[in-house]
This record gives C-alpha cells, structure tokens and sequence, in this order.
C-alpha cells in the first residue's frame, strides 16, 4: 500500500492495523521500511488529535500511592518525617532534586515526571 499523511479515523486505524501486523518486521527490508514510514505517520496523528493530559508531580505521586496500595506513612523512610510527607503532598513544600531522585527511585519513574 502507497502511504501518505493520515488525516482521518480511518486512516488512521488503517494505518495502527497495519503496524501492529509488522511490527516484528526484520531489519533492513521493504516491510520494515514500511513499518518505520507508519511509525512516523501514526505518531504525527496521535501529536494532531490526541494530547495526553498533564499530572502534577503531586498527583503522580498520589496515583503511584494509590495504585501500590501504600499510605503516606509508608513514604517516610523516602521522604522524612510525617509532617514532611504531608507538606509534600499537600503542596505546601515543593519537591527538591534530591527528593525528586528518592521518589524516582522509589516508584521506579522517569525523573521528569517529578518536575514540570
């Protein structure tokens, strides 16, 4: 199939189809040429039409909470003390670099996640 821009649904579910079907596609060969060229297109679509929303770094960290099943105590040996941790989750202390690094390491996260 002759690819060109996506520019609707069906092109683009047309397209995702299609890369999911090569993906194992060898190195070096028409298809994976083919596969690289709908990489690019399938993410210029997803950068058009799709935005991801943005988490503070407070939320990923009460996400990663929830998500683990843990509760505020159990960040103190990463973070401090009680009132510490509460500071940090509540917004009232913004989070250092090396705090950043201990909460990184931790919930096993890009670092970036902690700064925004």
């Amino acid at each position: 199939m002759n690819w060109k821009v996506l520019k609707t649904e069906n092109d683009y579910i047309n397209a995702t189809n299609r890369l999911m079907e090569i993906f194992q596609a060898e190195v070096g060969t028409p298809v994976y040429d083919e596969l690289e060229l709908l990489i690019v297109l399938v993410k210029d679509y997803d950068d058009k039409h799709y935005q991801l929303p943005t988490l503070s770094p407070i939320d990923v960290i009460k996400y990663k909470m929830e998500e683990k099943g843990l509760k505020a105590k159990d960040l103190e040996p990463v973070l401090g003390s009680k009132g510490h941790v509460s500071s940090i989750l509540s917004g009232r202390k913004a989070l250092t670099l090396q705090t950043a690094k201990r909460l990184k390491d931790f919930f096993e996260l890009p670092a970036e996640l902690f700064f925004v």
